[in-house]
């Protein structure tokens, strides 16, 4: 692991880091925050997974997360959202390939060689960064923007016990059923839609549900409300009698100006469940 930046922000730190993955069999880069507790001991984490054409970078310059993360002690990860390199396949359409991983683990060529960010974000990094850093493995929590608002649910329901709390904003919530999706799902998975099924946070919800706290968050003048498919969601959790916590703001879009808007709310969402108060 090679450090490529560190700046001092909110009494921590800021840093980025890049990595050979053995996942995606490519460099990979991710965004750390961590607070000032961390100079004391290990510090709960939430991840943060980005949507469409973002990096590792978006977030962590846009979503206006540190401060609020800095107040409650957490740590932020910014993964990247897909393998890059030269050696990587590639599409020209903006949702798929590069900046477009869907968080999951390809089947099909071209893909299947470099595209396992289930794998990347579910087991190579949280590995890479307990063991480098003052990360406390056993208190995590996951939240993300549109496609990573999809990861995190879908991560969330996939991997029962590993996640304090999930949260989204303006997630995919039925890939299955969306141009958001479909496309992706059938590149990246192939044509059998019962593998689709594990990627999609809708009919996750209504087969299992998650085992603790759900918050989500879409603006009602969203561009994309159509693909995101919010009101899939809230019927399955509704089917199931899921606790969640599904709302739409008045008035907002799909923008980082949205994220910002709400990131003080799913902060302290969060550590509401990791610090268990």
């Amino acid at each position: 692991m090679e450090t490529v930046s560190e700046n001092a922000c909110f009494g921590g730190v800021q840093g980025v880091y890049s990595h050979t993955s053995d996942a995606c069999k490519c460099d990979m880069t991710f965004g750390l925050f961590l607070p000032a507790e961390a100079r004391e001991g290990p510090v709960p984490v939430l991840w943060y997974l980005s949507g469409l054409t973002c990096t590792h970078e978006n977030a962590m310059t846009k979503a206006g997360a540190q401060g609020w993360a800095a107040e409650q002690g957490i740590a932020l990860v910014f993964p990247d959202t897909s393998p890059r390199g030269d050696d990587v396949a590639d599409d020209d359409a903006y949702d798929l390939g590069k900046g477009a991983g869907f968080y999951v683990n390809a089947t099909q060529n071209p893909w299947a060689p470099h595209y396992r960010m289930w794998d990347y974000v579910a087991e190579e990094l949280p590995s890479l960064i307990t063991e480098n850093f003052a990360i406390d493995a056993d208190r995590q929590a996951i939240t993300g923007h549109s496609m990573g608002g999809h990861g995190a649910l879908t991560l969330a329901m996939g991997l029962p016990g590993r996640y304090a709390s999930v949260s989204a904003f303006s997630p995919i919530c039925n890939p299955t059923g969306s141009d958001w999706g479909r496309k992706q799902l059938g590149a990246y998975l192939g044509d059998d839609q019962a593998a689709w099924t594990a990627h999609d946070a809708s009919l996750l919800m209504r087969e299992r549900g998650f085992d603790g706290p759900v918050l989500t968050d879409t603006g009602t003048q969203d561009q994309f409300v159509d693909l995101l498919r919010p009101e899939t969601l809230a019927e399955a959790a509704a089917a199931r009698r899921q606790h969640a916590t599904i709302r739409m703001q008045p008035g907002y879009d799909h923008s980082y100006f949205f994220v910002q808007s709400f990131m003080e709310d799913h902060i302290a969402f969060h550590a509401e469940a990791l610090y268990g108060v």
